[in-house]
């Protein structure tokens, strides 16, 4: 077998999917990297017609038995979970929604979605949805009969369509912009509130992930005025600290996003999701955990 050849082919969709699944880009690129050496010592005898599909239902497959072995853990989280922030480094064919477009499917908003659907559910939907697998090889993939995965596709897309956290259908929503991006964080720095009040829906959230090892609120801040409010606290610490800290922008979950460096290590990442022309969630990620895959970087 030309493992070496398939893994340039197929490495890019195989952690995608892995990443949508798990929510985190560690664990993904684990599995990856397992799945082609398990199959490069597969015996030279075993005959496989579709290569693709076959990668596809082993990467699905230790998907699935890492989430369910990993339930508990999940239940008890300090706070609030946040997937893994996936930050765009080196080329852009290293991106997976580049390859796989619908950026949306990238964003961490969705993938929160994701996470409240079953294991089984999870993988059906992505397989069907995002990468169009015929409902013939998703069949074999996660072994339930093409019936029922029928039958679970439907009901996990109903699920996320009336989840009162998805956009409703037919609103304006462009994406997050590298200038309002821009503008956020100047005006934490410079201690702005009237700039805030102009980027943030006045129903918007803020969400943070410490995991219990960072510095996090453990429940999301609801509200304009409250996030305000909170915001007031970081603004200064921005303005004791001016030495300690320096950011980045960069592209996270496939939109513009930043990469908060403190004493020269990454603390937090943003991300944000957008609708019209507001902010309406803002993602903070500060597990030390979940950065670990960028400082490595």
């Amino acid at each position: 077998m030309d493992t070496e050849r398939l893994y340039n082919e197929y490495r890019t969709m195989l952690f995608s999917l892995a990443y949508r699944m798990l929510g985190s880009v560690a664990d993904a690129e684990d599995i990856i990297q397992e799945v082609f050496i398990a199959f490069d010592q597969m015996p030279a005898d075993i005959h496989i017609t579709n290569e693709k599909a076959y990668l596809c239902k082993m990467v699905t497959n230790r998907c699935i038995n890492l989430l369910q072995s990993s339930v508990k853990q999940r239940e008890v989280y300090i706070g609030t979970w946040l997937p893994e922030p996936f930050v765009q480094s080196g080329p852009p064919s290293l991106d997976p929604s580049d390859v796989y477009q619908q950026k949306e499917s990238l964003s961490t908003a969705y993938l929160l979605l994701l996470q409240q659907l079953s294991v089984t559910e999870r993988a059906v939907f992505l397989l069907r949805e995002i990468f169009q697998y015929p409902y013939e090889e998703i069949a074999v993939m996660v072994g339930k009969s093409i019936f029922n995965c029928r039958q679970i596709f439907v009901r996990a897309k109903k699920s996320i369509h009336r989840n009162p956290g998805r956009k409703p259908k037919g609103s304006k929503n462009s994406g997050i912009s590298e200038f309002q991006v821009q503008q956020f964080i100047h005006a934490l720095i410079e201690g702005n509130t009237g700039t805030l009040l102009n980027l943030l829906d006045k129903d918007a959230s803020h969400y943070s992930d410490g995991g219990g090892k960072a510095q996090a609120v453990q429940s999301p801040v609801v509200g304009i005025s409250n996030i305000i409010h909170f915001y007031e606290q970081l603004m200064q610490w921005f303005k004791l600290n001016r030495s300690r800290y320096s950011y980045q922008i960069s592209k996270v979950n496939g939109s513009p996003g930043i990469l908060l460096f403190i004493d020269g290590q990454i603390s937090y990442v943003y991300s944000f999701e957008t609708v019209g022309d507001r902010m309406q969630k803002i993602y903070a990620i500060s597990n030390p955990d979940k950065l670990k895959h960028i400082q490595q970087n």
